[in-house]
Formats: C-alpha cells, sequence, structure tokens
C-alpha cells in the first residue's frame, strides 16, 4: 500500500467494477486499520462514497462489521456523515451497529453531536432501539436508553411493534426491565397482529417477562383485538 500510495498515477478512488467498492471502504469492511490510516492520510481519498451494490459507505461497513478502532478514525474526519442510509436497507451506520451488537461502536456514534439515533430504516421502519431489543443487545439499550431523542414506544411500519414488544416475543428479560423501568412506555400497545407485549409473552412461553408485565398496574391481561393498542 505504502509503495502504491507514493504514484502519481494511482487512483485512490478507483471503484471496483463488480461492487462499485473503493479502496478505503474494502479496507473499512475487512478491518485493516492500519490500510484505513494510510489512504486517510491522502489529500484526494473520498471517505464518503457509497458502494454500488449496497450503498454503504466505509462508516457503514465498518459499523456494521464492528471495527471500532476504523470507526475511530472515520468520526475525526469532517466529512463523513454519520447519518447516511444506504440505498437497499435505508439503514444508518448506528443502526447497523445495534443490530449486530457492537456496543463499543454505539458509544462512539452516540458520542457525536451530529447524530440521529432514532431514525428507522427503510426496509422495515425499526429503529436503532427496536433492533437492539429485537436482538437482545441489552447494554446498547441501556446506552440508547440514556437518550432524551430516543422514542420508546416507536413503531415499526412493517409489523407496528415496539421494542417492549418485541424484547417481549423473543425472551430478553434484561432488556424488558430496561424499558419497564422507563416511565414513558407503553405496555398496552397491539402489534398488526394484535398481540401485545403480555400476549407475545404468554404466547412464546416466556414466565419471567409475564410476570414483570403483570406487575404493572396499567397492563391489561385481556387486551386483545383492538389495533395498535
Amino acid at each position: 500500500m505504502k509503495l502504491l500510495l507514493e504514484r502519481k498515477d494511482v487512483n485512490l478512488n478507483t471503484l471496483s467494477t463488480s461492487t462499485g467498492r473503493t479502496p478505503l471502504i474494502y479496507a473499512a469492511m475487512y478491518g485493516h486499520e492500519g490500510v484505513v490510516k494510510l489512504l486517510l492520510g491522502r489529500d484526494h481519498v473520498s471517505t464518503d462514497l457509497p458502494d454500488k451494490q449496497y450503498g454503504q459507505t466505509a462508516l457503514s461497513w465498518a459499523a456494521e462489521n464492528g471495527h471500532e478502532g476504523i470507526v475511530k478514525l472515520l468520526l475525526e474526519r469532517k466529512d463523513v456523515n454519520l447519518n447516511t442510509l444506504t440505498t437497499t436497507t435505508g439503514r444508518s451506520p448506528l443502526i447497523y451497529a445495534a443490530m449486530y451488537g457492537h456496543e463499543g461502536v454505539v458509544k462512539l456514534l452516540l458520542g457525536r453531536d451530529h447524530v440521529h439515533p432514532d431514525i428507522p430504516d427503510k426496509q422495515y421502519g425499526q429503529t436503532a432501539l427496536s433492533w437492539a431489543a429485537e436482538n437482545g443487545h441489552e447494554g446498547i439499550v441501556r446506552l440508547l436508553l440514556e437518550r432524551k431523542d430516543v422514542n420508546l414506544n416507536t413503531l415499526t411500519i412493517s409489523t407496528g411493534r415496539t421494542p417492549l414488544i418485541y424484547a417481549a416475543m423473543y425472551g430478553h428479560e434484561g432488556i424488558v426491565k430496561l424499558l419497564l423501568g422507563r416511565e414513558h412506555v407503553s405496555t398496552n400497545i397491539s402489534d398488526k397482529h394484535c398481540d401485545t407485549a403480555l400476549s407475545w409473552a404468554a404466547k412464546s412461553g416466556h414466565e419471567g417477562i409475564a410476570k414483570l408485565l403483570l406487575e404493572r398496574r396499567n397492563v391489561k391481561p385481556d387486551i386483545r383485538g383492538t389495533k395498535y393498542g
């Protein structure tokens, strides 16, 4: 890389014919931090180009794959957009990190002033909180709940489910506890199938979660059939 970068006739931003990725995107995808440093040290490198296959930038790929050191390097650049949405799924780097449980990357992104933590993706309409709740990433849920600009009750476009419903469905008891510890969480919202968090917990056999929900005075155990609660 060093030898090639010394050449004036080498294009730093050449796109591959198959995926439309730059050298920087490939280095960010596969976690080659030293190569990323070398490329970012060049004046004419384009840091925020999306690839043509998925519409993901170097930051998006690094966030998805959990390459924390590379995310740090990219966040030091003023020409990197923290909230770029991929063209295929409409996900931000924060959503990718939250989905796949990369807590360190989530911390880095949330530490930036201009990050938007509550943008839903375009594929399912799920936010970072919703994905973290569904996939059981408790530490990430805790980080997101510290933000005042995160809506606890956002409904996904595809299913009409809240983060609480997802956590109850999949048996993530620790996340249910975290959400129930928040004053403004709505416990009786029903999804597009008219199921609440309690009905999902009961249907899925998650006894501990059912107990937690039944301890709430405002939970209606007989609610059924009213779309969106």
